[in-house]
């Protein structure tokens, strides 16, 4: 694909309120993603380019920059544990609809693969599932809150 028509479509994306693009012309596909930094800083984008044949391969995952895990969107200190992060940007909800008990509360005993929560992506609501055993020592989030993609939700132990 033309070096041009890159740029051309990187300015498209700067302008318009998308944070992400692909386009596929034959054999070829272009795929920009807009990454802001943290809300701590002024948001600067950031792009990635990637060059994969269209119909034979998967797309490749996007690399994105690890977070700082000690400021953690301004968090206290977490206490000692397994901490459950965010796996995409959304609102948390505690249980499955607004009428019924949290699926996790502090002091529970949880099991791997134990629904945690909800994150509402979308209007896609995806359950959020534990990858660790033990018993939930710190809840980090409200009901119904905006969470950012990696963010500490749960501590266990």
């Amino acid at each position: 694909m033309d070096l041009r028509k890159i740029k051309k479509l990187i300015e498209m994306l700067e302008e318009s309120g998308l944070s992400e693009i692909e386009i596929k012309e034959g054999e070829e596909s272009v795929r920009l993603a807009r990454v802001l930094t943290s809300a701590a800083s002024a948001p600067m984008p950031q792009h990635v380019v990637s060059f994969a044949p269209a119909p034979t391969q998967a797309p490749a995952p996007m690399q994105t920059q690890a977070p700082n895990k000690s400021s953690d969107s301004g968090q206290r200190e977490l206490p000692e544990g397994h901490v459950i992060r965010a796996p995409m940007v959304g609102s948390f909800y505690a249980s499955q609809a607004p009428n019924q008990p949290p699926l996790a509360k502090l002091g529970q005993q949880i099991k791997v693969g134990d629904t945690i929560g909800i994150v509402e992506a979308m209007k896609m609501f995806n359950p959020i599932e534990s990858e660790y055993a033990g018993t939930i020592v710190k809840i980090l989030v409200e009901n119904g809150a905006p969470v950012e993609f990696d963010q500490a939700l749960m501590v266990v132990q």
